[in-house]
């Protein structure tokens, strides 16, 4: 049983509970702090447990050259990315803002820390987990610091291969029993063919003792619910308002509707799996009794007579015989009274016949 642990307050994760479902707002809140708690808003009313955004220090995640740069794309918001970037980013008195709405809509409130100072900070806003963007997976002085910390983590794994991740479990683990590890390819959108869900069964090989999760950057929901009914225990959507709007991951983010039903179809999934025991439910009981086969005589069978094969047939019958699976075992058995041609075969009329479940 892999790994389970507590990753909001009264949240856990992993084993047989719940996936548990991140709607990534990022930066897709346009810098605009009355969109972000709208985001935050839709989704808790679509059933996530998690809204999370992402928070850099941009003198700390970037050099001064990158900060500098022309960005002329359309998606920017500024003459520069620097310019851009902090168009985008709330300030720390912002973040506390956004957090205490979380709370008072009552949905797990927490970011991406993008830079060490980012973490420090997430930190001391008291946030129940960190997760650590696929951008920082290999930066392994950021891992340990941040394992360090104690708080639970979500662990992305963008653009790694796996002996990376392998060192990513080893750095983590040495420090921080409770975190979860991502299947992740970072391409906005992404195309099927590049999703590669069959590496959350080797993650599940590799890394056995830890709860293993999916983030998507694809579009629609199908692929998503297929990593739960994989085993993903974390699910991570980006989300939006409106795919038209500036930046570049709207495109591949969920509205509202397609949040509702992402979530609505992995908890229908969730029902759907059990418990892996193979038994005749009570919701087939109906059809059992219905038109379920039993053995009945194909000839006329004296009593004494020692039951053969060729004197038994199995049909739908009334009223119901002995079960067709048992019909071999029939074969040596004496009859203790005459049995009709078509009559059914009752496990009272057979010597020494015992059904298992009721003797």
């Amino acid at each position: 049983m892999p790994l389970e642990f507590e990753l909001c307050p009264g949240r856990m994760i992993g084993g047989n509970h719940p996936c548990f479902i991140i709607a990534e707002i990022g930066q897709n809140h346009q810098g605009d702090i009355e969109i972000a708690k709208k985001m935050i808003k839709m989704a808790k009313d679509c059933g996530s447990d998690c809204a999370k955004f992402q928070k850099s220090e941009l003198d700390h995640k970037f050099n001064k050259k990158a900060l500098e740069r022309p960005y002329n794309s359309v998606h920017s918001w500024g003459k520069t990315y620097g310019d851009h970037k902090r168009h985008l980013e709330f300030s720390h008195e912002q973040y506390k803002e956004l957090q205490k709405y979380a709370d008072e809509v009552d949905i797990c409130f927490t970011a991406s820390g993008m830079d060490e100072m980012a973490v420090e900070f997430l930190h001391e806003l008291n946030i129940p987990f960190f997760k650590v963007g696929s951008g920082d997976t290999n930066n392994f002085p950021y891992l340990e610091k941040t394992a360090k910390k104690g708080r639970p983590m979500i662990v992305s794994s963008g653009m790694q291969n796996m002996e990376t991740m392998r060192q990513v479990y080893k750095t983590v683990k040495e420090h921080n029993p409770n975190f979860t590890i991502l299947q992740c390819t970072s391409a906005y959108p992404l195309e099927a063919e590049d999703v590669n869900l069959r590496v959350l069964t080797e993650y599940q090989k590799e890394f056995p003792d830890i709860p293993i999760g999916y983030s998507g950057h694809e579009s629609g929901i199908v692929i998503s619910v297929a990593a739960v009914a994989m085993g993903a225990k974390v699910v991570e959507r980006h989300v939006t308002l409106d795919k038209t709007w500036k930046g570049n991951d709207h495109e591949a983010s969920l509205v509202p509707s397609e949040l509702a039903e992402l979530v609505r179809s992995i908890r229908l999934v969730e029902r759907a799996l059990g418990n892996g025991v193979k038994q005749m439910l009570p919701c087939e009981k109906p059809c059992h009794d219905k038109l379920g086969k039993s053995l009945v005589a194909k000839v006329k069978i004296p009593k004494g007579t020692v039951l053969t094969q060729d004197m038994l047939a199995v049909k739908v019958a009334e009223p119901m015989g002995i079960d067709a699976e048992d019909i071999f075992k029939m074969v040596g058995k004496k009859v203790k009274k005459d049995v009709e041609e078509d009559e059914s075969i009752l496990p009272e009329v057979v010597e020494g016949y015992c059904k298992k479940r009721k003797c």
